[in-house]
């Protein structure tokens, strides 16, 4: 049974014209990223980046080498786009995307991590059997079908990611419109709609519309009778976001999704005139690698369903903590403010240093760092490295003050603890962090 609706061939006209998209997209996400000065801002110009914890060996590239890489990460989307050498671009801007996602985290963003989720999923799928050069260029390729599992992954994948996103937003600070309160208050001077932001009303609306279209998007986009208004929505929902919270290519890339949503008779008439035949087949072809695909489609979901949920199993709540709260679809959940300061004291002595946080960091990561006990600890071990290098044993203690929501400042982390003598625990709560709930 399972064999038969996993590998029953289905049109392919949505992943077609889907990599068609994508590939423009994260083109234009490279490339963008080079003229709005985001490379540079955060690859090059700082002294060193925030790598995630473990890949301090991805170093950005010295001098201007990062617009170079960023160049040619463009160069590779657009022959994704055109369907050249695809499986290699594929998998080129794969690496290089992924590169840069753990290379840094001041500028951390669900929607990074997504595309670098999707790009993986890219490579293994037929997305260049029509429609490309490689097809013009090798005919034996071409092929108007896809097994559905293709359909399947794409789907159970954005399923996950707004289902989680939508049951994030369910504590108190969102659902009495606190939160959307307070990002709606940094709009009030945005241009023609600031001063409407601010009514009262609004918080509400953005608060339960959120939280309801994450929720129901992927069902409502299954059913035949909603799926041209839940369309619409989900155009009103992403254009808002693009406009107010210039989150990049996400928004486009989340309507571009929608295609594999729609009929093939659809697609084609409207992306491709007709040019392609309709597939009406319905083999089923059932490949030697069968359970090689099984199995790992059961290993990645899993690890999908289960990563957003490890929180849970860390002591006090993530809002504070920030344990768990990466990779697990928490998105524009919170807002906090604080700040923090770094004391380095010589081993045997009472020589005190109090760091001036600009002299080492760049404005966004001192913004970052103040509320991420990561980078403070990381910031930490980084300032023990540098006095080592000047041949003084030090210690390093942190005070810190963070709001949450908007809320009272309360201590972050310990001042007694020397934080270049504590180990990263991947999977323990760190003492250090003061719990939640302390003055």
């Amino acid at each position: 049974m399972l064999n038969r609706w996993l590998f029953k061939q289905i049109d392919n006209s949505a992943l077609v014209v889907w990599r068609v998209m994508f590939g423009l997209l994260i083109a234009i996400e490279a490339i963008g990223g080079i003229f709005t000065g985001w490379v540079r801002r955060t690859l090059i110009e700082p002294e060193f980046t925030f790598n995630f914890i473990g890949f301090e060996f991805l170093q950005p590239l010295p001098g201007n080498g990062m617009l170079w890489y960023y160049a040619i990460m463009g160069i590779f989307g657009m022959f994704v786009m055109l369907g050249f050498k695809y499986r290699l671009s594929m998998i080129a801007y794969t690496i290089m995307w992924s590169s840069v996602y753990l290379m840094q985290k001041s500028s951390y963003n669900n929607h990074y991590y997504l595309l670098m989720l999707i790009c993986f999923i890219m490579c293994f799928l037929p997305a260049h059997r029509w429609l490309s050069i490689d097809a013009r260029m090798n005919p034996e390729i071409r092929s108007i079908s896809m097994p559905r599992w293709v359909w399947v992954v794409i789907v159970l994948q954005l399923w996950i990611v707004y289902t989680y996103a939508s049951v994030a937003k369910l504590y108190p600070d969102w659902l009495d419109g606190s939160f959307p309160a307070l990002l709606m208050r940094g709009k009030k001077d945005y241009w023609l709609v600031g001063e409407f932001l601010q009514q009262g009303w609004i918080r509400y609306a953005i608060a339960y519309f959120g939280l309801i279209f994450d929720l129901l998007i992927i069902p409502l986009l299954l059913w035949k009778r909603t799926r041209l208004f839940i369309f619409i929505a989900a155009i009103f929902f992403h254009l808002f976001n693009s406009f107010i919270f210039h989150i990049g290519i996400f928004p486009y890339m989340s309507l571009a999704f929608c295609i594999f949503f729609f009929s093939a008779e659809t697609v084609n008439r409207i992306f491709l005139r007709g040019k392609k035949p309709i597939y009406t087949g319905g083999e089923i072809i059932v490949p030697s690698w069968r359970n090689v695909l099984l199995i790992s489609m059961a290993v990645w979901f899993s690890i999908q369903i289960a990563l957003p949920l490890r929180h849970w199993f860390y002591k006090d709540d993530v809002l504070w903590t920030e344990e768990g709260h990466r990779l697990s679809w928490r998105m524009m959940l919170r807002g906090k403010t604080g700040r923090v300061a770094f004391k380095v004291v010589e081993k045997g002595t009472q020589d005190t240093i109090y760091i001036e946080n600009d002299e080492y960091l760049s404005p966004k990561q001192r913004r970052a760092i103040v509320s991420k006990p990561d980078m403070i600890w990381q910031f930490a071990q980084r300032l023990e490295q540098d006095y080592a290098e000047k041949g003084k044993q030090v210690e390093v203690y942190v005070e810190g003050k963070v709001s949450v929501n908007g809320g009272p400042y309360k201590a972050l982390i310990d001042p007694n603890v020397d934080l270049a003598a504590e180990k990263w625990q991947h999977f323990k709560h760190h003492d250090w962090i003061l719990p939640s709930q302390s003055d």
